[in-house]
């Protein structure tokens, strides 16, 4: 590798949420043990820090980097930029690739100067990288070192033969957010129950547009006041735009009733101060139900919610997980709460997981009705991308007939330390599929 400095990172609803959804949960985070897995840590886009001893990025960076997928993810090609003057100049290409063979990494270069160089090299641990680079003479010429702080965060050293530094460079993830890709927090729910503050700023380096939260509780938002979280959210340039809520059916009585609206108004007003753009709710009382006398209780208060929202400047949207493709009286569930609620007021926003898991095709349901489906949360049974078994690139070709406004990218069957995970997930929808 050459020099890159030289070339000048609840409630019992929510608990019976966890049960719905954790189904799919396998929170097994296997360590990364092959060499072509940890290469695609270097996947994104990339600037340098201030110096090597810092995160800190400035807000005009010396140094850009963009590796981009080629291969079916298994090498990228490298286009390293330096700023000179007004502008930035290309300093430097590679194609770095995993070879099965030797189980190796390779890369081949050329720098501006016109000088190339092959390097070979591995991952020493999951976290360390090292390549040694030779000219085309076949002369030793350098050794870099990669040491990934975190999956947003890695340190290059460059050392001549006689093992003196050379350079030493800080590269922070920097992922464009031009393709609005979002992120349902339950992806990562230890990781802001421990740390919101650092989560965040990893959701946002890694590309993140916007975040949908599920843990509405008291009037706050993980303990802190709607505006506290909104500034929380923003400081890391990111937005706070949508909410999965829970309030259940009220019982068959006026004060129920009264007592079920009023928080939703307190609901949406929190939701309103805190600048989201839509909510969600879910159900986990379909399996109880038996009619569909009982059924259309449920979508009247769907849209009397919907109807506060919509009067209140804020989307509503149902989500479904697996029951609602049961028939009650020859009837299938979700076909009939789309039919029976108000387009004006009730959107959906489709787990397609779910519905690959319940045998129904999304797209089906996004040619029959047309323009419902607000929002997608779009999961595997692995990683995101990574079973097979879901056309997601297929599904996007009908997010314009859905209605598609919002992709939300989740994930909860972890084969990988979960961040590892979140940043394929933004690299799959991002490279392959938006």
């Amino acid at each position: 590798m050459m020099n890159h400095t030289s070339i000048k990172k609840f409630t019992i609803s929510i608990l019976l949420l966890f049960i719905l959804i954790g189904t799919n949960t396998v929170f097994s985070q296997m360590p990364i043990t092959e060499q072509a897995d940890r290469l695609q840590q270097y996947l994104g886009f990339w600037v340098s820090s201030i110096d090597h001893t810092t995160d800190s990025v400035a807000s005009i960076p010396l140094i850009k980097m963009n590796n981009y997928p080629t291969i079916d993810h298994t090498a990228m090609s490298v286009d390293v930029f330096q700023k000179e003057g007004d502008i930035y100049n290309h300093t430097l290409t590679e194609l770095i690739g995993y070879d099965t063979k030797t189980d190796s990494i390779f890369a081949l270069g050329k720098s501006a100067q016109g000088d190339m160089f092959l390097g070979k090299g591995e991952f020493t641990s999951k976290t360390d990288w090292i390549m040694n680079d030779r000219d085309f003479t076949g002369k030793e010429t350098m050794t870099v070192t990669f040491d990934f702080k975190n999956q947003t965060d890695v340190h290059l050293i460059g050392k001549d033969p006689q093992n003196l530094i050379l350079w030493q460079t800080r590269y922070i993830k920097k992922n464009p957010k031009n393709k609005n890709i979002g992120i349902q927090l339950v992806s990562v729910h230890e990781q802001m129950q421990n740390n919101p503050k650092e989560t965040l700023k990893y959701l946002d380096r890694m590309g993140f547009s916007y975040i949908e939260t599920f843990v509405y509780k008291d009037r706050s938002f993980y303990g802190l006041s709607p505006l506290a979280f909104k500034s929380l959210v923003e400081e890391n340039n990111l937005k706070f735009t949508g909410s999965m809520t829970f309030y259940n059916l009220p019982k068959d009585e006026d004060q129920a009733w009264k007592n079920a609206m009023q928080w939703w108004k307190n609901c949406i007003a929190d939701h309103k101060q805190a600048g989201v753009e839509y909510l969600t709710i879910s159900n986990n009382q379909i399996k109880d139900i038996k009619t569909l006398a009982e059924l259309k209780k449920y979508t009247e208060y769907y849209n009397a919610i919907g109807k506060l929202c919509t009067e209140r400047g804020i989307k509503f949207a149902y989500h479904n997980h697996s029951d609602e493709f049961k028939t009650i009286e020859n009837k299938v569930v979700y076909d009939y709460l789309l039919e029976n609620t108000d387009p004006a007021y009730v959107g959906f926003q489709a787990d397609l997981y779910w519905m690959h898991f319940s045998k129904v095709d999304p797209i089906d349901y996004f040619k029959k009705y047309k323009h419902r489906f607000i929002s997608w949360h779009v999961k595997d049974y692995e990683e995101l991308g990574q079973s097979g078994k879901m056309d997601f690139e297929l599904y996007f070709k009908y997010a314009e007939t859905a209605g598609l406004k919002y992709t939300i990218a989740e994930v909860e069957a972890f084969n990988y330390p979960v961040w590892y995970s979140i940043n394929a997930a933004w690299n799959f929808l991002y490279f392959n599929i938006l």
